[in-house]
């Protein structure tokens, strides 16, 4: 199934891979030369993510992320 995701969805999927590429570059960086403020300011940033994945109610596992119908 995956296969068949990925492969129609090519330029979606291949976009998402560069930005994560290029995300981890840039943690990759500020490890390496000590920059606390970016550290800092990707993980405030993360950090806001999840909460409003929680907020929405889309980190349950249930079909649908557990929201309800009516």
């Amino acid at each position: 199934m995956w296969r068949d995701v990925f492969l129609t969805n090519k330029e979606a999927v291949l976009e998402m891979l560069q930005r994560f590429s290029e995300d981890l570059s840039q943690l990759q960086r500020a490890i390496r030369w000590g920059d606390g403020d970016t550290l800092f300011e990707h993980f405030t940033q993360t950090r806001a993510i999840r909460r409003s994945i929680v907020d929405q109610g889309q980190d349950d596992a249930a079909a649908d992320f557990g929201r309800k119908h009516d």
